[in-house]
């Protein structure tokens, strides 16, 4: 096994390395970077192997399922996720990004990984020393960013996967905050996604039913264009347009942070500096005058406006991409309760994915069918999305974190999470029991599904922290936007009288649904705010 393990990556490394220079239009600059390569092959190359021995050598003798077998496992899944994790931190760059994916996954992957991710990734990212930021800046802009701006603090204010962000003031005194891509990662990334292919690829090799080469699918996919500014400053100015023109009766609730072009490259990017609270700070928001369900609920709104109305997602909706303070135009008028209505700033627009007509629509019609417990639309919709006529119920369950008899309960509230340890027990068995399948799903299933899942898992983790799950209010949102996003599809198709008189009944059934849930909601929201209160 470790003459395999040895061999691939050896064979992997040397054919990605040479490749790349007969292949590049610059051999002298492939070559430099190049030399990245082996100490990250050597660190991946016994990363992976340890991994692999451990679970043989851990699990070897042991009766599947017994009780010693589980917690040899578990003890194994634990020493194998802080390898990862730090092979995550040492190589940085494209790795790091690998692990905040992996934080994502609830219930997807061992929870193991997840929580040793979960509890790292978004909190130790790398962070360039000055000297660095200010190549960056003589790199891109001729000049150094004490020059550029009339104040510039050399200490980040925040530092992440790909880049770092400090704050400066421009000569005209707008106070801005500056994101600079870290120093070699344009040239290290294509090299780090060689890498991590290995490791995954070796993983699968040795363990057939670990298939997640689709994770390196989406990173060789994505990566390139995180690695834009000026790609991320356009998706940012897209999304705002898309809710000004689409979504109008939230728009006011949706900010972007102004872009300064002038100030901005494809490694530099300059813009207007929000003073505001991450998302997940409960107590922020409280002391902002804001509830913690009202924030749950925008960021409900917002993201299902985005998937089944615009079409162009963000698809890294974690904690730290998202802040919030109220609402700007309120400043003035009344609350309701007492309480200010929350305004959600959106950052980090480099991670965008654009679902074409049908693939919205038919996902549209999917979340209408499970909020309906509608077994047929269920079946047929996730059928049409990939998910194959044997594992539609799995898809179904992996898409509302509920197991088959919940999902098919029709009931309003039967997919509402509640956070509490019964339901998390519940799905880490589920997830235990049905490994293979789920990798069999996740290989089946197109990358622009893969990344609804995770933004979906992204969302789910937010509403936990302010909620302490999914709210009732979170599934009529999700009712209402997918409907009325199928039958505008249904308009559009279908322009003779009687079929337009077919589809308002329809309509009007539906909103008979909503009106029903809107009763059940009214029922639970006195338990609700209770539970929230404190």
């Amino acid at each position: 096994m470790w003459r395999r393990v040895a061999t691939a990556a050896l064979a992997l490394g040397a054919g990605a390395g040479a490749h790349a220079i007969a292949t590049s239009e610059d051999p002298a600059r492939t070559l430099k970077i190049c030399r990245h390569l082996p100490p990250r092959l050597l660190r991946d190359s016994v990363a992976a192997a340890a991994i692999a021995f451990d679970y043989q050598y851990s699990l070897w003798g042991l009766q599947p399922d017994s009780p010693a077998w589980l917690t040899a496992k578990h003890d194994a899944h634990l020493r194998s996720a802080n390898r990862l994790q730090e092979l995550c931190f040492r190589n940085g760059g494209i790795y790091i990004k690998l692990g905040q994916h992996i934080a994502q996954l609830e219930y997807v992957l061992p929870q193991e990984y997840v929580q040793t991710m979960r509890e790292s990734m978004l909190k130790r990212c790398p962070v360039s020393s000055y000297e660095d930021v200010r190549g960056v800046f003589k790199k891109e802009i001729g000049e150094l960013p004490e020059t550029v701006f009339a104040e510039f603090d050399p200490v980040p204010i925040a530092s992440a996967s790909l880049a770092q962000v400090h704050a400066a003031t421009t000569h005209d005194g707008k106070k801005v905050a500056v994101k600079v891509q870290h120093d070699h990662l344009l040239d290290t990334s294509v090299i780090d996604i060689a890498t991590v292919d290995l490791v995954v690829n070796a993983l699968n090799y040795i363990f057939p039913t670990f298939d997640y080469r689709w994770l390196v699918d989406e990173i060789r996919e994505s990566a390139p264009k995180e690695l834009d500014f000026l790609c991320e400053a356009q998706n940012s100015e897209r999304c705002l347009v898309n809710f000004r023109k689409l979504s109008p009766h939230i728009a006011n609730s949706i900010c972007t942070p102004k872009v300064y072009w002038n100030l901005s490259t494809s490694r530099i990017l300059t813009m207007e500096y929000i003073d505001a609270k991450e998302v997940t700070d409960v107590k922020g928001i409280k002391d902002l005058g804001i509830r913690p369900v009202d924030v749950s609920n925008l960021v409900n709104k917002a993201f299902a406006e985005m998937i089944f109305k615009h079409g162009f997602v963000h698809c890294d909706p974690h904690a730290a991409n998202m802040m919030i303070r109220p609402l700007p135009q309120d400043s003035k008028k009344w609350f309701v309760l007492g309480s200010k209505r929350p305004q959600l700033v959106l950052l980090d627009h480099g991670l965008y994915k654009e679902l074409d007509h049908a693939t919205r629509i038919n996902y549209a019609s999917l979340w209408k069918a499970l909020l309906r417990a509608d077994q047929n639309g269920i079946k047929e919709y996730s059928i049409k999305l990939g998910a194959g006529e044997d594992l539609h119920a799995l898809f179904a369950g992996v898409l509302t974190m509920r197991p088959w008899e919940r999902v098919i309960d029709p009931s309003f509230g039967h997919l509402v999470l509640d956070g509490n340890n019964t339901d998390r027990s519940e799905m880490q068995m589920y997830a235990n029991l049905y490994f293979p399948q789920i990798s069999e799903l996740l290989r089946r299933l197109p990358n622009v599904i893969l990344l609804m899942l995770k933004t979906n898992d992204c969302l789910r983790a937010v509403n936990h922290a302010l909620v302490g799950g999914s709210t009732p209010e979170s599934f009529e949102i999700i009712a209402r936007a997918s409907s009325e996003a199928v039958f505008e599809a249904k308009r559009m198709e279908k322009r003779f009288f009687l079929y337009r008189f077919i589809i308002w009944l329809e309509e009007l059934l539906n909103e008979l649904h909503l009106f029903g849930m809107k009763l059940w909601l009214h029922y639970q929201q006195p338990r609700r705010i209770l539970a929230v209160a404190g």
